[in-house]
């Protein structure tokens, strides 16, 4: 690594690599060089000149977004001049906005508003007409008004760069010149919404937000996303219990400020009209709204009258619920009801990755290593639209790093406008061109390796033997579906592993044979939808559901359970990349309880003590007896990604690779909760495909 160099900023001297940019080398010593068009991880752009900064020795005032710091520099950021050339900027900018702050849905939060306040002028020099546009709506999601617009080509940018959709452009000149949408009229794109938050002004608004509140109105709480498994984290702004917007300004999180649709505009199903908010309990047959400890007392009773005669019990757990819940559902079930017939829908293939990694330390990638990786395998997946995330920091690992990236899917993913090879095969034969690629990654020295379920049972041992070969440092990902997969398989929702992949003698029952089995007496599904792709073969089993709606297995139950979602409960969950992160409960819907009380609630009335069920206590409960979860709590209490240690011993069961079925959702689609999101129903691109570049 280069010697840092010495510059002067302000009287004080600052340290920095060379090749830092000014604007950066004063960031990183806590001083601000404003600028609107400056977006740190994109292209340069220098046209607002709002970042105008004075070097001694240079005969004008130079763009410290675009200038390189020097050894030596001396800088003022604060000059008479730099105030007044920043005092005529804001100036020339005003012209033609149209300074309807008092309704412009980022007052408060506005870039431009402040900076008129820090060095605004008094008066305008300006007596002519505003030019102005009517407000347009590209989308159900974004809106644009080409007014208050400054052209700081922010939006291109993030669309262009950090997306890859190029969904933004420029269109007209001078004071005609405003930002146009790719197909005419309307977004075609990913509608994630990133526009709108990097927009430094009110130009680019959001359709579930505008005119509904201000920013110091609302509580802003940080959670992470409930949909996908790359475990983002966003901020719900909350008022009076319902939420208004989501998004993560503050970049906290694996995340960044990145959030796909789903994330930002996907939490509309918190408070759809269809949310359970009391208990059903089937009399005459049909379901009918009950008490609380009515429902309770009539679960209890079955489940009591089942133990006693040794009946068979089946439990369905969910891959959206939290660690703290799936693992005190798990203890439940083994401990109280004397049954190791558990199991969850599960999406990805980690068990036989962990055993064929035994011995081995450092082999699992995290998010982060995404964009460090020299190079990246991606085998099976559409990354685009089923890890965005993960497609976005590869693509900026392609940017800023010049990583390689390999592709072996059955379609057309976006991951090709920079990919170095890209590969077709069937599904499920991705191995079968790994040979064509191997001399290819010998060149690098180190790769990470992506997969999702069509690489499932041998097929994992024969692609940890390929990269094996390659006599290189390698890393793996195994790709799961939902936001706790990952945690799920973790916490022992599996017949024949608990918590911590520690092998049971006497395995139960999986999924399929529960369902299949003509015996069974109870099925309890918490969070999950089974019967909405199966049948139930044990036509008298009492059925118990836990979720949020009346889904089709909750249709068959004879007791349902409103439930709360992952954004109005406390907890943890684990990321496909074994990230624990936690969740913070944001609104409230009446008439429900998280799984976790509801759980404990029929652990009371059935006498079963499970200990303290509060999610902390539970918590440290799991750090101390499940492997690899000892991880650092001041990382996980203050909103970070803690990387988890799986067991690295050996996991001597063998995975049956027909119950692993990934979902196949896509950016618009999220199983049940997708269903119930008006906003992901609404865009245009709905439902999505895809293998669809």
């Amino acid at each position: 690594m280069p010697d840092p160099i010495t510059l002067t900023i302000n009287g004080t001297q600052v340290s920095c690599a060379p090749g830092t940019l000014v604007i950066e080398a004063a960031k990183q010593n806590g001083i601000e060089i404003p600028a609107f068009c400056y977006y740190e991880g994109f292209s340069l752009q220098a046209a607002c000149r709002m970042c105008l900064v004075e070097v001694e020795k240079m005969p004008k005032l130079q763009p410290g977004c675009t200038l390189p710091a020097a050894e030596g520099m001396v800088v003022h950021t604060e000059s008479p001049k730099v105030v007044e050339a920043r005092k005529s900027t804001l100036e020339f900018l005003l012209t033609n906005h149209p300074l309807d702050c008092p309704v412009c849905d980022k007052g408060g939060e506005c870039e431009l508003q402040d900076m008129v306040f820090r060095y605004g002028a008094g008066e305008s020099r300006f007596t002519e007409i505003k030019h102005h546009v009517d407000e347009k709506q590209w989308s159900p999601a974004v809106y644009y008004d080409g007014s208050r617009c400054i052209l700081c080509y922010r939006c291109v940018r993030v669309c262009d760069e950090g997306i890859g959709v190029t969904a933004l452009g420029l269109s007209f000149r001078g004071v005609s010149a405003q930002i146009v949408p790719n197909r005419g009229d309307h977004l075609e794109c990913d509608e994630c919404g990133w526009c709108i938050d990097v927009c430094p002004v009110g130009a680019l608004t959001s359709g579930t937000y505008r005119y509904q509140s201000r920013p110091w109105e609302m509580n802003h709480v940080g959670t992470v996303c409930t949909h996908c498994s790359d475990g983002c984290k966003t901020t719900l702004s909350v008022r009076n219990g319902q939420v208004l917007r989501a998004n993560n300004r503050d970049r906290s999180g694996v995340n960044g400020e990145f959030l796909c649709v789903k994330g930002r505009f996907g939490f509309d199903f918190v408070h759809h009209k269809e949310r359970l908010q009391s208990p059903l309990l089937r009399k005459n047959g049909q379901l009918q709204p009950v008490s609380w400890s009515e429902a309770l007392s009539a679960v209890a009773a079955k489940f009591s009258e089942v133990k006693a005669r040794n009946g068979q019990f089946g439990v369905i757990g969910s891959t959206r619920t939290t660690n703290e819940e799936n693992y005190l559902l798990q203890k439940f079930v083994r401990e109280g009801l004397g049954s190791k017939n558990i199991d969850h829908h599960r999406t990805g293939d980690v068990v036989t990755l962990l055993d064929a990694l035994k011995g081995r330390t450092g082999a699992l990638a995290t998010v982060n290593d995404l964009y460090t990786a020299k190079a990246a395998l991606v085998l099976g997946a559409d990354l685009s639209q089923q890890h965005p995330l993960l497609a976005y920091q590869l693509r900026a690992n392609s940017r800023h790093h010049r990583s390689a990236t390999y592709l072996v899917t059955p379609g057309p993913v976006r991951e090709e406008q920079f990919a170095t090879k890209a590969l077709r095969s069937n599904p499920g034969e991705e191995l079968n061109l790994l040979p064509q690629l191997s001399d290819d990654l010998k060149q690098h020295a180190s790769l990470t390796v992506l997969y999702n379920a069509a690489i499932k049972g041998d097929a994992v041992r024969q692609l940890v033997a390929f990269c094996d070969s390659l006599g290189i440092e390698v890393k793996y990902l195994p790709l799961v579906d939902y936001s706790n997969s990952r945690g799920a398989l973790d916490m022992g929702l599996l017949p024949d592993l608990a918590p911590g992949y520690q092998p049971l003698r006497n395995p139960g029952l999986n999924a399929a044979q529960i369902l299949s089995s003509p015996d069974l007496d109870v099925l309890w599904v918490v969070g999950a939808n089974p019967l909405k792709s199966a049948s139930l073969a044990g036509e008298k089993a009492f059925v118990v559901v836990q979720d949020l709606f009346l889904t089709e297995t909750a249709q068959r139950a004879d007791v349902v359970f409103p439930a709360a979602s992952a954004y109005e409960k406390s907890g943890t969950v684990t990321n496909t990349t074994g990230e624990v992160q936690r969740l913070k409960h944001g609104p409230k819907v009446m008439g429900t309880k998280s799984d976790l009380d509801i759980i404990a609630l029929l652990a009371r009335q059935l006498n079963i003590d499970l200990g303290p069920t509060t999610p902390d206590r539970i918590f440290e409960q799991i750090r101390k007896t499940v492997h690899g979860y000892n991880v650092a709590l001041p990382v996980v209490a203050t909103g970070g990604a803690a990387p988890t240690t799986p067991v690295n011993g050996g996991v001597p069961v063998a995975v049956n690779p027909s119950l692993i079925s990934p979902s196949g959702d896509t950016l618009f689609t999220s199983g049940t909760l997708g269903r119930y999101s008006k906003m992901l129903a609404k865009v245009m691109e709905a439902p999505g495909q895809l293998f669809k570049a």
